[in-house]
């Protein structure tokens, strides 16, 4: 009888060309690094369910993946196989945090809001075909091995997200007068988040009180603005941790917004179970 080689997915198999390449993609993936345990991933990932169906807790919430969807995972969030059809196929892209330093990938923190709440979208075949030649020309650039692949992968990787996220409005109808306080926050939270970790600042510009401010959030993202919050300082930490090994302690600790390193250490420690210099010296 013929034997069957155990199936090793390619994260666990590439974690070093991540690394070195920024973004990579992944074929022939056919279910989570991590089987049925739960698993949680330092990078960003997008998953482009090919053929049947795999169904997934994503933050204890219910999500799926299966044909024609494309979900856009942001880096800490918790996802476990539910159940898993035997024919289910992906493919990966998988994009590492210094690649997002790239001001052209800015992107990335503007849907942030829109895709941690709501990961999957299902598309139509045009679509779907049309992300699927997106990410052949990913393909093709690793393949020739191009002078400057890594500028022309992020160029690439900017269009499909832009790509998606108009196919994703479209979907959801997320028009700006359905998610106009979410969409002010976001952008008020982009620009002061240094200065003003409190919800009372964003309610405040949005004309609300603090608590209904919070309520109109939560129905429009399923999250309180207080993640929003708390993710944008962590994931803004993470960021020039990860990149900036010029930067002290301190030095971060105040472009956050905190008075000392200290407080930014407690914050950062309760937020990701680990301190910020474990942080950095676990990413090096």
């Amino acid at each position: 009888m013929k034997s069957t080689q155990p199936y090793i997915h390619p994260i666990t198999l590439y974690h070093q060309k991540i690394k070195e390449e920024g973004i990579v993609v992944f074929d022939d993936v056919r279910g989570l690094p991590s089987g049925d345990e739960p698993f949680i991933s330092s990078d960003y990932v997008i998953c482009i369910g090919h053929r049947g169906h795999m169904d997934l807790l994503y933050d204890n919430m219910p999500d799926y993946s299966e044909a024609h969807t494309v979900g856009v995972i942001f880096p800490d969030h918790r996802l476990m196989k539910l159940s898993k059809t035997e024919d289910y196929l992906a493919t990966l892209i998988i994009v590492d945090a210094s690649v997002l330093n790239d001001p052209m990938l800015q992107i990335t923190k503007r849907l942030r809001y829109r895709y941690e709440p709501n990961p999957c979208v299902k598309l139509d075949k045009h679509e779907y075909k049309m992300i699927v030649n997106v990410v052949d020309g990913m393909r093709e650039i690793e393949r020739l091995n191009m002078p400057d692949r890594q500028m022309l992968r992020s160029r690439l990787l900017e269009f499909l997200l832009r790509l998606l996220s108009f196919y994703r409005k479209n979907k959801l109808e997320e028009t700006a007068i359905e998610k106009r306080v979410s969409a002010q926050f976001h952008n008020n939270l982009v620009q002061h988040f240094r200065q003003h970790h409190d919800v009372a600042f964003y309610a405040e510009k949005a004309c609300l009180s603090a608590k209904h401010f919070s309520d109109v959030i939560k129905q429009e993202t399923g999250y309180t603005a207080v993640h929003w919050i708390q993710a944008h300082i962590v994931a803004e930490a993470k960021m020039l941790l990860h990149l900036r090994h010029d930067l002290t302690m301190q030095t971060i600790a105040d472009m956050l917004g905190f008075s000392e390193q200290a407080s930014f250490s407690r914050y950062f420690r309760r937020k990701t179970g680990m301190s910020p210099t474990e942080f950095r010296e676990r990413k090096q």
